[in-house]
């Protein structure tokens, strides 16, 4: 882990310790009873013979930097659900993508289908709060964590009830994530280290990829096509974020991938 991702984690690991100063564990496991249990990620995002969405709530990245004010978080998500996205990503680090738990909260009460929170989370403190914020999923990075941290954090996710989107970017880091029990297991085009994309990778390795472990195929979806060339690739999910937040109709828009996506020629198995 280094340059990009590395900072990426340190400061998400000091905006927590910050946050559990204020709001200490008793407090978060003590809401944990408050919230309603979580949605299954794993029926909502399962393979069918139409693509699934997740269409993701992002202001902004260091890529990219600003992308959209996205002022009412809840209501973008209800138009993406609108649009038949299956599940919803909402970025929760506020230091280069401007995201908040209180996003996430507001999009899980607004919603009826499984809310990501996508965060760079290397302790237990951050998938206890997901799960006190309303999260149904939570991400953990391959590359951020070394092996016995991803087994513990995702471990704990799903003892929460909660399910976990593994994220790799190589074909050691898939190995990683099936080794510690990945169901759902994401090939993030972006490399997290320098933020460059490969359109390619998820065709390459996603073989490596276990029958019944869902495959999701992340970043580099500007356009139908790219959803298109995913899933013709073995995606049986694709993630989206830039590609929505920037545009005019994301209703509209996540219909339309899900439409060209499901038509794509998928690989004989």
């Amino acid at each position: 882990m280094q340059n990009v991702l590395a900072g990426l984690v340190a400061g998400a690991l000091e905006d927590a310790a910050t946050r559990r100063a204020d709001r200490p564990y008793g407090d978060v496991e003590r809401d944990l009873d408050r919230v309603a249990s979580p949605l299954d990620a794993l029926e909502f995002l399962a393979p069918s013979e139409r693509v699934r969405v997740i269409a993701e709530v992002k202001r902004a990245s260091p890529s990219r930097g600003s992308m959209a004010p996205i002022e009412d978080p809840a209501a973008l998500a209800a138009e993406y659900e609108r649009g038949g996205a299956s599940t919803i990503s909402v970025l929760t680090e506020g230091r280069k993508f401007l995201g908040s738990l209180a996003d996430l909260e507001s999009v899980k009460a607004r919603v009826r289908i499984p809310v990501l929170r996508k965060d760079f989370i290397a302790d237990p403190y951050q998938v206890l709060e997901a799960r006190a914020s309303g999260a149904d999923v939570v991400l953990l990075i391959v590359a951020a964590l070394e092996q016995p941290q991803l087994v513990e954090l995702h471990t704990l996710a799903e003892e929460l009830g909660m399910r976990v989107l593994v994220e790799a970017h190589s074909a050691d880091e898939l190995a990683r994530g099936v080794h510690a029990g990945a169901r759902i297991l994401g090939v993030n085009a972006r490399d997290l280290t320098d933020f460059s994309l490969d359109r390619d990778l998820f065709g390459s390795i996603v073989d490596r990829i276990p029958d019944g472990v869902i495959r999701v195929a992340e970043s580099a979806v500007a356009g139908p096509a790219d959803v298109a060339h995913y899933r013709a690739a073995g995606a049986d999910v694709v993630l989206v974020g830039e590609a929505l937040v920037t545009g005019t109709d994301p209703a509209a828009t996540v219909e339309r991938f899900i439409a060209v996506g499901s038509d794509a020629p998928r690989p004989a198995n």
